[in-house]
């Protein structure tokens, strides 16, 4: 092809993305009384009888900030989307039967009326179960102490409480027109969760209760579909949907008269306390959609799209305090490169096509063995689009179709415009990356002077509630705190201590709770806890005893409800077996020996991490390493808009409050295989913030330093690119924040673009090489071919600016393309600043 022709295909090609980028802006209902008419086919959904493809991400209103909320929606809006998705948070929003919350971050009203100010869909999972890493999958606790109660079955006392909040929330939707039929914006809603997962522990009639579940939801009459996910079927003109990460290739749907739709395609994986990161490529993610919407898929939802924190006591069992951190959003709320452009651009491009998609004859073509061609196509307009996939692992390779060869990677799918030319492969990413860097912030370092509180340990005769046995855990906290005190005492004679001085007895604790930490005789005696695939752990530790009566206290704590499964409803947790064992006259049985329980801690039922309770107890000069301990302090508001987080590894376990606000619970001493902290920086909102003398109060449940906790701010401003000559060209009329580039006439080459965030300019090159560069970003080293002019053409080209675009051609950088082991690849990485910023 000429540079001429090459040219006017750019033009092209960029027009069209650009239109289909404008339509996406538009609203996609009529604010008219008589409303919005949705219905499907066996393709897809329409919308007033006209097909529409629906790009939809995942976020939950109560895992960020009302404050926080514009901002999200506007850059899932840049990022491609049109639909936004959540679920709706049954124990949140009714924690006590008939008394209701929708307040701050629980405003489920205010949130969907921004999603319809953006000009977007939504669709409402009310469930109302809804498992999604959320303590007690967001069933309230006291819908344990019905009687007879059985969860997510065909139960009368649970079918009517399900009704009561279903209609309950139904009715508020209706109440704001919020529902498509009534000139609103929500076009889907869901009932029940996954319930596949479940259906076969029970004996429970669960085919009679689906029935039951999708007739109660058609009843409510909202002028939208319903639909029921990870199912293949799904009862009467129920919807069923898929959930996972590869839906195209691996869901079978058995209702061949309704649509393709998947709730959620899982951008990452939620993350547990022990666990190593999460990840899922960009490129993996887009091959996902490709080859489902290449099999008639029209919705696709990403979970998440941006997860955000599970702030206080909200999250699910040993789930971390940040959630899907790796989504396309990350928890901070920044976009993270690449996922997010790379997956905005997959939007783009099918959208500026999607008539063709939509409308066009379908057609498929298998071309070598794992190689296929599925073609969208209105011969008579002229209209085509062409799927073409490598599903191989492994094997790159070329197909011919249609008279001309093309090159695909392994597991990737390329996308024709006109079934011709090339405008999409999943595994070339032409788009930025970037890295968080962390900053300490000065301002709020200042005057790091703490204070404590040491919970008392207590004793058996000072407890109220006491057993013969211990008794169960969240049968007394009732899900109002994560910890119980459990406490007895013992008696010991002189023949009963061992003889040898060098021998200590050892107190041996079985759990089904997730944590504890013991004290004998007042003094720290250890600290043990399971895993989220454990049901339960062992402690035993050696300790000191004495003649006479001997005090044994253990604080078990649970890191959360669990969120799922048959016999969630039965759920329990606390101490079931308690022994010391090693004694002269041998092991001694504590288990019936009398418990006393106290259930909360001091500092909780006085909530003294707010201004109001903290007079209620009295604080002295802190002292580091100090078990079952408050700490308080204050802290000035770091300058600038950057997020903050607090760097916890100087801590163990506890409780984080700021400001009175719980911001969740933190676990740095509990290692992932890979030796480091499963999660060392938690998020604190700025909107929690004042700016002078913000209360920070931790507590600290083994032996934290807190002097050693860092408050910072974080930044993604290192950003780069990295791609190869060899790539495919690659048209991107838009840059990183939606905004339109000038083309160009050399726009029929490759190129790398780099564009900082926000107010801020290119300050540095960090790297830039042209050759055989190795690593990531943040991590790049030169190769043998390196090119050493590279750092000052990019520095030329980019410094000062908010963004630039470069030429990736070795002429373009003096590069040997014939140097052996060249990859003819381009690597830069540059720092954006704004004035200011620290460095």
């Amino acid at each position: 092809m000429t540079a001429a022709a090459a040219l006017v295909l750019a033009v092209a090609v960029a027009a069209a993305l650009l239109a289909g980028a404008a339509e996406a802006t538009r609203p996609k209902w009529n604010l008219t009384k008589k409303g919005t008419t949705v219905t499907y086919d066996r393709y897809s959904l329409m919308i007033d009888g006209r097909r529409e493809l629906f790009f939809s991400g995942a976020i939950h209103y109560p895992r960020s900030t009302p404050q926080m909320w514009p901002r999200l929606l506007k850059t899932a809006k840049e990022g491609g989307l049109n639909t936004i998705e959540t679920y709706v948070f049954w124990n949140a929003h009714e924690p006590e039967p008939g008394k209701y919350n929708f307040e701050g971050r629980n405003d489920m009203i205010k949130f969907l009326k921004l999603v319809q100010s953006f000009g977007m869909y939504a669709i409402v999972r009310i469930g109302p179960f809804i498992q999604g890493e959320w303590n007690h999958g967001a069933l309230p606790y006291w819908l344990r102490e019905i009687p007879h109660i059985i969860f997510r079955a065909n139960n009368e006392p649970y079918k009517r409480e399900m009704e009561k909040f279903v209609r309950f929330i139904v009715q508020m939707l209706k109440d704001e027109n919020m529902f498509a039929s009534q000139g609103g914006h929500v076009i889907l809603a869901q009932i029940e969760n996954e319930y596949g997962n479940i259906k076969k522990d029970h004996i429970t009639e669960g085919d009679k209760y689906l029935e039951w579940a999708g007739e109660m939801a058609i009843s409510t009459n909202i002028g939208v579909p319903w639909i029921m996910c990870k199912q293949s079927t799904a009862p009467g003109v129920v919807i069923p949907t898929c959930n996972g990460r590869h839906c195209g290739d691996t869901w079978i749907m058995k209702d061949e008269n309704k649509p393709r739709l998947w709730t959620e395609n899982w951008t990452a994986q939620f993350r547990a306390f022990g666990n190593d990161l999460a990840q899922r490529s960009a490129e993996d993610i887009a091959y996902s959609v490709l080859r489902f919407f290449a099999k008639g898929g029209t919705l696709v939802n990403y979970y998440m799209y941006y997860g955000g924190t599970n702030f206080g006591r909200t999250g699910a069992s040993y789930v971390l305090t940040g959630y899907y951190d790796e989504g396309p959003i990350d928890e901070y709320g920044m976009p993270k490169a690449p996922k997010y452009g790379h997956l905005r651009d997959l939007h783009n491009v099918i959208k500026s096509y999607s008539r063709a998609f939509l409308e066009g004859k379908q057609s498929f073509e298998l071309l070598g063995v794992g190689y296929e061609a599925r073609n969208f196509e209105i011969p008579e307009e002229k209209l085509c689009l062409a799927f073409l996939s490598n599903n191989n692992t492994g094997e790159d390779g070329t197909v011919v179709f249609r008279g001309e060869k093309y090159y695909i990677p392994s597991r990737s799918v390329s996308l024709l415009a006109d079934c011709k030319h090339v405008v999409y492969n999943t595994k070339r990413v032409f788009v930025q990356h970037s890295e968080r860097s962390f900053h300490k912030a000065e301002k709020a370092t200042k005057n790091n002077v703490w204070e404590m509180f040491s919970e008392v340990i207590p004793r058996y005769k000072q407890t109220n509630i006491r057993n013969k046995e211990p008794l169960e855990q969240y049968n007394q906290t009732k899900d109002q705190s994560d910890y119980l005190w459990y406490t007895t005492s013992f008696r010991l004679e002189a023949d009963d201590l061992p003889i040898r001085g060098d021998i200590r007895p050892v107190l041996a604790v079985k759990s089904n709770s997730h944590a504890l930490v013991a004290f004998v005789n007042d003094a720290f005696a250890g600290n043990g806890h399971g895993t989220k695939k454990e049901k339960g752990f062992t402690f035993d530790r050696p300790i000191n005893l004495r003649l006479g009566v001997n005090h044994v206290a253990i604080l078990s704590s649970s890191m959360g409800m669990k969120d799922s499964g048959g016999e969630l409803v039965e759920l329990k947790g606390g101490i079931q077996d308690c022994t010391i064992q090693g004694l002269n006259t041998g092991t001694l049985d504590l288990q019936v020996n009398g418990w006393g329980h106290k259930a909360k801690l001091e500092g909780e039922a006085k909530e003294i991490y707010t201004e109001k309770g903290m007079g209620a107890v009295k604080w002295v000069p802190a002292v580091s390493g100090q078990a079952v301990t408050w700490y308080k302090r204050y802290f000035d508001e770091p300058d600038g808009d950057d997020p903050v987080v607090l760097d916890m590894t100087s801590m163990c376990k506890g409780m984080i409050y700021v400001n009175g606000e719980g911001m969740g619970r933190y676990w740095t001493s509990f290692i992932t295989p890979g030796k480091v902290a499963s999660q060392a920086v938690y998020h604190i909102p700025r909107p929690f913030l004042k700016s002078k003398n913000n209360l920070l109060v931790v507590f600290e449940e083994e032996l934290g330093k807190p002097e050693g906790i860092l408050i910072q701010t974080v930044r993604r401003d290192d950003i780069c690119v990295f791609i190869s000559e060899h790539n495919p060209a690659q048209i991107k009329p838009w840059d990183e924040h939606g905004g339109q580039i000038k083309l160009i006439a050399e726009d029929h080459n490759t190129r790398g673009f780099l564009n900082c965030p926000p107010k801020k300019t290119i300050q540095e090159v960090v790297f830039a090489s042209f050759g055989n560069p190795v690593g990531s970003c943040a991590n790049f080293t030169t190769g043998t071919c390196h090119t050493p002019n590279a750092k000052d053409i990019v520095e030329k080209e980019c410094l000062g600016k908010k963004g630039c675009v470069l030429p990736v051609l070795h002429t373009f950088y003096g590069a040997d393309i014939n140097c052996p082991t060249t990859m003819a690849t381009l690597a830069v990485q540059v720092r954006c600043h704004k004035k200011g910023d620290p460095e």
